[in-house]
């Protein structure tokens, strides 16, 4: 099969894949405020990433959020900040692991992957996704839903340090498990036997 025909399909089943795993979304309390879910659908988009280059690895996370935005519960502003996000950590891994084309390259790119992820987060949640979700929703009922849980945090910088940051990387490095399990016995079928 020609080599971009096997990436475009590759990408569009990986897409596809990425936006069911959207719907297995779930919160984790005790630990941050429920409006904030885990999910894995970074997933395959690192397997793009990692199997075809990181502009598919980016593709995917741009794919599955443009047909979510179908079942939007955030006006857009969800799937813009999982994109956002998503983008940086499995461009990163990929251009890493492009450079270095081992298990431990995958590994390093990954995680730094994850690492910067969480670093973006902190920018584009303050810049950009949480002052467009007070006009669904009072800043100060934002920072409350965090002081129910760590009732000394006191303005959204240190919520999003306390609580986004950690769990940004958290959710990065469960993608990262996961691929390191499962992406060497499916690279035949998403490379090709050839590869």
């Amino acid at each position: 099969m020609n080599n971009r025909i096997r990436k475009l399909t590759g990408t569009a089943m990986l897409s596809a894949i990425a936006y069911i795993l959207m719907f297995l979304e779930f919160p984790i309390p005790f630990l941050i405020p429920s409006f904030i879910k885990m999910d894995f659908s970074e997933l395959p988009a690192l397997m793009a990433s990692f199997a075809y280059g990181p502009v598919w690895g980016v593709a995917v996370c741009l794919i599955k959020n443009i047909i979510h935005l179908l079942n939007t519960q955030t006006g857009g502003v969800g799937e813009l900040s999982n994109f956002l996000l998503g983008a940086c950590f499995v461009f990163v891994a990929g251009i890493i692991y492009k450079k270095k084309h081992t298990k431990k390259g995958a590994l390093a790119g990954a995680l730094i992957g994850a690492i910067v992820m969480g670093v973006v987060s902190l920018f584009t949640n303050y810049y950009i996704v949480y002052p467009i979700y007070t006009g669904f929703m009072p800043m100060e009922a934002i920072i409350g839903a965090y002081q129910i849980i760590v009732p000394t945090v006191d303005d959204l910088w240190d919520c999003l340090l306390i609580f986004n940051l950690p769990f940004t990387i958290a959710k990065g490095l469960c993608s990262v498990l996961i691929t390191m399990l499962i992406y060497k016995p499916l690279r035949n079928i998403l490379k090709g036997a050839e590869s």
